[in-house]
């Protein structure tokens, strides 16, 4: 092989190198080079074309939206509880909200209500920064409770379930119980389970746990106006359409069915999902209808027609809770496995993933219009905690 002398020793004038001279291979120089890398990395050049970067808002972007109000509270600001007295962080109702597990969450433009394995029903401020504890129903439900409802339209009503099958109806204008609905015997086989309010309080649903749904005439609790009959499986999920003229029921096989109050007949028997579905949900609209439970999935249904229109995927686990937003162009689901999720319905796909939770979240709530706080959700779970966030979009 040819070789050549470099040497580098510098030829300066008065001195003399006493460096070593250094003998190298010989470097061909080449005119022009080429080097094909798709094929010596195949599949690279595919990969980073096919890369979509994620929209992102530059810092004084968030900037504008702290200062109006309108970015995710900060998860390290600490506040004291004015329930409990330890400190807790700021966007955190309590990290002692209840004694066990918070199984049921619902929202007025007042107040967060909270039922869980003890046997209280809490009220909370939801205007407030602090979100104090407003009113407490002690030992209202001796074996703990797991389902609240209220009427989304004025927010003066409530409804509560507890393990001992009875119902309460609560008059939130005057915080004190207005009717008991005592449960029925033999809890497991004809109990009642789930249970929704119209939006103007009128009317209440209930499922039970051998499959029937009932509707009640608030003004008239102790009288049953209709009973919806289905297949038998156990009535996990209850819900009333905006106009109060449908309602729908989740069931323990997987079935979806759709009443008319109307008519007092079914409407729709929705396939597809064969395990059992925790939660249903109209749209502010009423045009859709979400379904979700122990597959992972979310499925939306057109109501009118009945047919699917899209499965919403990524929780790794059960999902046991969805609820949209005031507008309806988002949807709010929680999960066994932790993590809340923000989807928007014109892409349907998961906008925004909360991770904070360190088990179960059994119930979110998107805030309704009027609470003079904007737009924002809350998630409860099994770590006893209430989860508060001021954006629905996750930005």
């Amino acid at each position: 092989m040819a070789t050549i002398a470099l040497s580098s020793a510098v030829r300066t004038p008065g001195f003399r190198s006493f460096l070593p001279t250094i003998t190298l291979p010989a470097l061909a120089v080449p005119v022009a080079i080429h080097l094909n890398i798709p094929t010596l990395f195949p599949g690279l050049f595919e990969s980073i074309l096919r890369a979509v970067p994620k929209k992102k808002q530059s810092h004084s972007r968030k900037r504008m939206r702290q200062l109006a109000g309108k970015a995710l509270k900060d998860v390290t600001a600490l506040s004291k509880c004015s329930g409990c007295g330890r400190v807790k962080r700021a966007h955190l109702l309590c990290d002692y909200s209840h004694a066990g597990d918070i199984f049921g969450l619902a929202i007025t433009p007042s107040y967060t209500i909270t039922v869980a394995s003890d046997s209280n029903v809490k009220l909370w401020d939801i205007g407030s920064p602090e979100h104090p504890l407003v009113h407490e129903f002690s030992g209202a439900h001796p074996l703990g409770a797991h389902h609240v409802a209220v009427n989304t339209a004025a927010g003066t009503r409530a409804a509560s379930v507890g393990f001992g099958g009875e119902i309460i109806l609560w008059d939130l204008e005057k915080l004190e119980q207005q009717y008991k609905i005592k449960g029925q015997p033999g809890m497991f086989l004809e109990g009642t389970w789930a249970v929704a309010l119209s939006p103007s309080g009128e009317r209440m649903a209930v499922s039970t746990c051998d499959g029937k749904i009932i509707l009640w005439d608030t003004s008239r609790p102790q009288e049953v106006l209709k009973t919806y009959e289905t297949k038998g499986s156990f009535g996990l999920c209850v819900d009333i359409s905006p106009d109060g003229k449908l309602l729908a029921s989740g069931h323990e096989n997987g079935g979806v069915y759709i009443f008319n109050n109307e008519t007092s007949k079914i409407f729709h028997s929705l396939h597809g999902l064969v395990k059992p579905v925790r939660c249903v949900k109209f749209s502010p609209g009423g045009k859709l209808l979400a379904a979700c439970g122990d597959s992972g999935v979310i499925a939306l249904f057109d109501v009118a027609s009945g047919e699917r229109v899209a499965n919403l995927t990524g929780h790794s686990s059960w999902v046991f809770s969805v609820s949209w937003n005031p507008v309806g162009d988002h949807l709010i689901s929680g999960s066994f496995d932790g993590k809340v999720k923000v989807w928007s319905i014109d892409t349907f796909s998961c906008v925004a993933t909360q991770s904070e939770a360190t088990a179960a979240i059994h119930a979110v709530q998107s805030i309704p219009n009027g609470s003079r706080i904007g737009q924002g959700f809350v998630a409860a779970g099994a770590n006893k905690s209430i989860y508060y966030y001021r954006e629905t979009t996750g930005e």
